[in-house]
């Protein structure tokens, strides 16, 4: 099968990102990613503009790198807290996942922050702290202070006297009182 080479003007999954050079089929540079804007065919004219897509990239990326580091050193030091519906004995209805978060940090900070950013164990299904961890950007890990409160105030138990509890007689498992005056059964 026939190789081509071509210039990568947008990421493409799989294959590579802006201003990257790659061998791709011959037939899927001329019916995909050149009438889709993504690659322009290598030549000598388009080598040149390589370079002006390098350093727009590395731009980018710098750019990108600094604003992921400002935002994570900020939301180290933030304590979020979401509140849950729970039932009388305290359990949390549902589960607190990357989206619900990720939700809660647009509304409370107004800070957009895709869920695939937040990483989570596994669902938080219980009331308390949390340490969260944020993956912003390959060189940037933060994390910050998750607090899951109850929607509902959980009611109070008084504190009663202690009262002696009213003595109950034994009875047998037959529902009838033992016999106290009659003599053990010996099993011989």
């Amino acid at each position: 099968m026939p190789k081509t080479e071509v210039i990568l003007i947008h990421n493409v999954v799989g294959l590579g990102g802006e201003s990257d050079q790659v061998k791709v089929a011959t037939g899927y540079a001329r019916n995909f990613l050149i009438p889709h804007g993504l690659a322009i065919p290598l030549s000598h004219g388009n080598k040149r503009r390589l370079e002006v897509l390098r350093q727009r990239r590395a731009e980018r990326e710098t750019k990108d790198l600094n604003a992921m580091a400002e935002l994570g050193k900020s939301l180290s030091k933030v304590t979020l807290t979401i509140t849950m519906k729970t039932g009388d004995d305290g359990k949390m209805f549902g589960s607190v996942t990357a989206g619900t978060i990720a939700d809660a940090l647009k509304t409370q900070l107004e800070v957009s922050l895709d869920k695939k950013k937040i990483h989570l164990e596994k669902a938080i299904h219980a009331l308390g702290e949390y340490e969260v961890a944020l993956n912003l950007h390959p060189e940037v890990k933060s994390a910050f202070k998750l607090v899951v409160k109850s929607a509902n105030p959980l009611p109070e138990v008084p504190a009663a006297p202690a009262a002696e509890a009213p003595k109950t007689e034994k009875r047998s498992r037959f529902g009838r009182k033992p016999a106290a005056d009659a003599p053990a059964e010996k099993n011989a």
